[in-house]
C-alpha cells in the first residue's frame, strides 16, 4: 500500500489551471510565472530541499506520482518543475557552505543545469575561472542558481567530470529555445563569462556517486541524501513520459468514443481496430508505470537503509527509465496513428502529447541505443564503457 502524499493531493487543486496554460507555454516558450507561482505555492519545490532549510525530503516514488500527474497537464511544466526540484537533491550534496549560500537567505532558490562537461576553465586561486555557452538548462528562466558540467585535471594527469555551482548574476540567459517538442519547457542557454567559481562551489560527479562529496552525511537522519544523485536526477525524464503516456491513453479515449468517419458516418470508437489498439497501449502503459515503480521503490529503500547501490543495480537503475519511455512512447504512437487527421490541429491536446512524448526519449539519459549497450556490458560481466554515462 502506498503512503500518504499530501503533496499530491495538493497538487490535484491547481492542475486544472495548469492545463488551461499548456497553450501559453508554448506560445511562451518557457512556464509561466503563473505555474510556477502555483507550484511553489503548495511546496512542491521543497521536494527534495533539505529539511534544515525547510525541505520536505519526500521519497522519490511520491514526488514521481506527483510529475507524472503533472505531465497530463503540462508536460513542459513537468519537465522543468522535475529538474528544479531534483536540482535540490543534488545541491544537498555540496558543501555546507555552498547549501547556506544558496537556501540561506531565500529558502525558495532553485536551480536549473546544464550538466555536460562543456564548460572551458582555467584554474586560478582558490577555485577555476569558468567560461562557456551552456545548452539545455530547462526551467532557467525561473532559477536563482544553475548547476553547469565541466573536466578538470587532477594529480594523475586524467581529467574528473566536475558541476560548478552559479548564482544567477554570474551567468546571462540566451532565448533560443524553439523546439518542435516540450516547447513550454524554456530550455535555454546559459552564457558565463570568465566567471570565478570558488573551490566550495565545485564538486566531482564520481564522489556524489559514491557518497564521498562534501555534503555527504551532513544529514543523517534524511531518508533521501544516502543515495547517488544521478538515479534522482534523471527519474524526471521517465516519469514526464509516463504522464504524457497515461494522458493520451484517457484524450483517445475521450475523443474517439465520439468520433465518426467522414465519409461513411461509422463510429469509430466501436471499430475493432480502435479498440485494440486502445487496450494495447494501456496494457504497456501500465506495464511502464509498474517497472518505474519497482524502481523507485528500489531506489528509496536503498536511501532508507544508507546503503549504496551495486554497479549492477545502478546499471539496471541507469536503464530501467529509457526502457520505460521507450515503452510510454510507441503507446502514444499506437493511439496518435489511429487518431484521425484533427488530431493534428494545434488546438488539439493530442499533437502536442505527440510532441512531447518523443521529446522525452531525446534526453541522452533516455537514449535507449546507449542503455542498452551499459546494461549489456554490465551483463555479460564487461567493464562500463567511459563513452557512456
Amino acid at each position: 500500500m502506498k503512503k500518504p502524499n499530501p503533496l499530491l493531493e495538493d497538487l490535484k487543486s491547481i492542475l486544472p489551471t495548469i492545463a488551461a496554460n499548456a497553450f501559453q507555454a508554448e506560445q511562451g516558450r518557457k512556464v509561466p510565472d503563473e505555474n510556477i507561482a502555483l507550484l511553489k505555492g503548495i511546496g512542491m519545490h521543497r521536494a527534495f530541499q533539505p529539511k534544515k532549510f525547510g525541505g520536505m525530503e519526500i521519497s522519490l516514488p511520491q514526488f514521481a506520482d506527483c510529475i507524472a500527474l503533472l505531465a497530463g497537464s503540462c508536460a513542459s511544466t513537468a519537465w522543468a518543475m522535475s529538474l528544479l526540484c531534483t536540482h535540490s537533491h543534488q545541491l544537498a550534496m555540496f558543501s555546507a557552505k555552498l547549501q547556506q549560500e544558496v537556501w540561506g537567505t531565500d529558502s525558495d532558490a532553485t536551480a536549473s543545469s546544464s550538466i555536460a562537461p562543456f564548460g572551458r576553465t582555467e584554474e586560478t586561486e582558490g577555485g577555476v575561472l569558468f567560461s562557456g555557452e551552456m545548452g539545455w538548462s530547462s526551467g532557467c528562466d525561473h532559477a536563482e542558481w544553475a548547476i553547469v558540467g565541466f573536466r578538470r585535471k587532477n594529480a594523475e594527469g586524467t581529467q574528473d567530470y566536475c558541476f560548478a555551482v552559479l548564482p544567477r548574476s554570474d551567468y546571462q540567459i540566451r532565448d533560443d529555445w524553439f523546439a518542435a517538442g516540450m516547447k513550454g519547457s524554456g530550455t535555454k542557454t546559459l552564457i558565463i563569462d570568465n566567471v570565478l567559481v570558488p573551490e566550495h562551489r565545485i564538486q566531482k560527479a564520481k564522489d556524489m556517486m559514491e557518497g564521498k562529496s562534501a555534503g555527504f552525511g551532513l544529514y543523517p537522519d534524511s531518508k533521501i541524501f544516502y543515495s547517488p544523485y544521478r538515479p534522482y536526477f534523471a527519474s524526471g525524464f521517465s516519469t514526464v513520459s509516463l504522464g504524457v503516456a497515461e494522458r493520451m491513453l484517457e484524450v483517445f479515449r475521450e475523443k474517439t468514443k465520439t468520433r465518426v468517419r467522414a465519409y461513411t458516418g461509422a463510429a469509430v470508437g466501436a471499430a475493432t481496430p480502435a479498440l485494440m489498439r486502445l487496450a494495447e497501449s494501456t496494457h504497456q502503459v501500465a506495464a511502464a508505470r509498474a517497472f518505474l515503480e519497482k524502481t523507485w521503490e528500489e531506489h528509496a529503500e536503498h536511501s532508507e537503509q544508507q546503503r549504496y547501490p551495486s554497479r549492477e543495480t545502478l546499471a539496471f537503475w541507469r536503464t530501467n527509465q529509457a526502457y520505460a519511455t521507450k515503452m510510454c512512447i510507441q503507446a502514444v504512437d499506437r493511439l496518435f496513428e489511429a487518431a484521425g487527421g484533427n488530431a493534428w490541429f494545434e488546438h488539439n491536446e493530442m499533437q502536442r502529447l505527440f510532441r512531447d512524448s518523443h521529446m522525452t526519449g531525446a534526453h541522452a539519459y533516455t537514449d535507449y541505443d546507449v542503455c542498452a549497450q551499459i546494461l549489456g556490458r554490465e551483463l555479460m560481466g564487461l567493464e562500463p564503457d567511459p563513452s557512456m554515462i
